[in-house]
């Protein structure tokens, strides 16, 4: 029994697509999606049923491009009753989000926690008014779609939404984590602005994660953290915890030679 772990998975691309569905069955192992599925309700219902057929329990969180509203025409109108219907999607399939009870990874007993904590605009540098990070972005071309495809309504902007994610886990995390229980972190953005070194686009960070989270690693006796993203696949280490990013990306990112299954990431082995 093993825990693997995939995010960025983009099954809008007819290569991923075909990865996906060539992946060999893990009968007896389980596996997290780090968000950024796709964007489609209908595909993204597809391909979690894709994934069940091969892993005994699938654990997913969203990222930005599930949050995208693409289907104009239908679909709801905000990518905060987006999230919710992703969520009831996921839950009918019997898959674990960041809405359910936390559960525990049954080798070690170390607690996987699912979040959705999205980001804020935070990780841009000190000399960078909020105000002004879209226009600093831009200078690069370096601007997220988020910001015409990712609707916050009912909060103001995605700071607010954030500022919401983030108490309202935390606040979960106090009641429902037992006393000294170590971790398995798993969310799409990584924790920590000093992991998000992606030198191609450099004033993309912005739409990477929050500070709020710097130090949730320490604070949730994290043993792994787990991201996507950045579509930088790593091993980070800091004050002990272990940081996986484990992004496949578009097709121009990873060797379909080898096929998705070399780019799944091993988070826990048995026992």
């Amino acid at each position: 029994m093993r825990l693997w772990a995939i995010a960025d998975l983009h099954l809008a691309a007819e290569a991923n697509r075909d990865g996906v569905l060539a992946l060999p069955a893990y009968p007896d192992d389980w596996l997290i999606v780090a968000g950024d599925l796709c964007e489609g309700m209908q595909l993204f219902t597809e391909a979690l049923g894709w994934l069940l057929r091969r892993f005994a329990r699938v654990i997913w969180v969203p990222g930005n491009h599930e949050l995208w509203l693409t289907d104009r025409g239908s679909g709801p109108r905000s990518s905060v009753a987006k999230y919710d219907a992703l969520v009831a999607a996921a839950r009918r399939l019997g898959v674990l989000t960041p809405e359910d009870p936390f559960v525990p990874w049954p080798p070690t007993g170390d607690v996987i926690v699912p979040l959705c904590t999205l980001y804020d605009y935070s990780f841009r540098p000190d000399s960078v008014a909020l105000a002004d990070v879209v226009a600093w972005a831009a200078e690069l071309r370096n601007v997220a779609a988020d910001e015409h495809l990712i609707n916050p309504a009912p909060f103001a902007g995605m700071v607010e939404w954030c500022a919401q994610r983030c108490a309202e886990t935390q606040t979960r995390l106090a009641g429902e984590l037992p006393p000294d229980a170590r971790t398995i972190l798993v969310g799409h953005f990584p924790l920590r602005q000093d992991l998000t070194r992606i030198p191609r686009i450099p004033r993309f960070t912005p739409w990477c994660g929050t500070r709020l989270t710097d130090d949730w690693h320490r604070r949730y006796r994290a043993v792994v953290a787990v991201s996507g993203h950045l579509h930088v696949r790593r091993t980070d280490w800091r004050d002990g915890t272990r940081f996986e990013e484990v992004s496949l990306g578009y097709p121009k990112q990873w060797n379909q030679a080898k096929g998705v299954s070399a780019y799944l990431r091993e988070i826990m082995p048995d026992g």
